[in-house]
């Protein structure tokens, strides 16, 4: 049984604690292990070609900046694993304090989901841009998926399915908090 964690209750603990995480993780190994950084590359745009088998093609900036790449994903994923779970362990009795810390995160994360969903769609080559069922697991992954991850931010920020303890409260002295 998870620990209380008055900040993200109900859906928003397994989504932001296990599912956010995993889906970061996950290209990360994809693009080092297993289909690797050949397949990764080459899928980044939807393509009729098919994907090479090995890195031999790639010229090495594009090795290291998918490798760079893969670290950047594993990074994001570790700060959000092991980080809502020290908001979670050390401020157990003060969910204010867990709401603001964890709000701070999630409205970096958001703005990244933002700009992450804009750079892949203008990326992507003008013909198959508006047309979704030309694209391939990649791009619906860097869009529809983060944009399910943002959506799921905004309603956090909202309070949709939770009890707000900082993000929309009033302060004393009357002025409304972020």
């Amino acid at each position: 049984m998870p620990k209380p964690f008055p900040a993200l209750p109900g859906f928003y603990y397994p989504w932001f604690m296990y599912f956010e995480p995993l889906s970061t993780f996950a290209p990360a190994l994809t693009c080092l292990i297993s289909p690797g950084t050949a397949w990764y590359f080459h899928e980044l745009l939807p393509s009729d070609t098919p994907p090479p088998t090995n890195m031999a093609g790639l010229e090495p900036r594009a090795v290291a900046a998918i490798w760079q790449l893969a670290n950047s994903y594993m990074l994001l994923g570790l700060l959000q694993t092991f980080g809502f779970r020290a908001i979670r362990d050390t401020l157990p009795n003060n969910p204010a304090a867990q709401e603001r810390i964890l709000g701070a995160s999630l409205t970096a994360l958001a703005l990244a989901d933002v700009t992450h969903i804009l750079v892949t769609f203008f990326a992507l080559p003008p013909d198959i841009r508006y047309d979704l069922s030309k694209w391939n697991t990649m791009a619906h992954g860097n869009t529809t998926v983060v944009l399910a991850l943002l959506i799921t931010r905004l309603a956090w920020f909202a309070g949709i399915g939770r009890t707000r303890y900082y993000f929309g409260q009033t302060q004393q002295g009357g002025k409304k908090r972020a």
